[in-house]
């Protein structure tokens, strides 16, 4: 009976010995860094990198950007606030006495020019 129960306990370690080699080739084929999920993990923390940089710049670029319009919106207003005081001044002005009509075209006057020849 203990000779069953060893031959069946040796039995036992083989196996999960085998299923261990097993498992370690997966696991190795799995961490890869060409082909399995290692490199993809390594081509994604490329990309965050990537993504990280380009949103920082789009950042500063968006805040320049806003600075900017921030500035040009100022003098808008500026400018809309003397263009309200100008209208404001011409309703002061009397109103515009209508022009009166130019006189009718004259006739044309037609002279004869004296030859230079025949003067002599």
């Amino acid at each position: 009976m203990d000779l069953v129960a060893d031959i069946l306990l040796v039995a036992g370690a083989l196996g999960a010995g085998f299923y261990c080699f097993i498992l370690a080739r997966r696991l190795t084929r799995f961490n890869d860094l060409e082909n399995g999920v290692g490199g993809a993990v390594a081509v994604l923390s490329a990309q965050v990198d990537d993504l990280r940089r380009t949103l920082a710049a789009a950042q500063k670029t968006a805040g320049s950007s806003a600075s900017s319009l921030n500035e040009l919106t100022e003098r808008a207003e500026g400018v809309a606030k003397r263009l309200e005081l100008m209208v404001a001044s011409m309703h002061d002005l009397p109103p515009e006495q209508p022009k009166p009509e130019p006189p009718p075209p004259q006739e044309p006057v037609f002279s004869r020019r004296m030859q230079s020849g025949s003067a002599r």
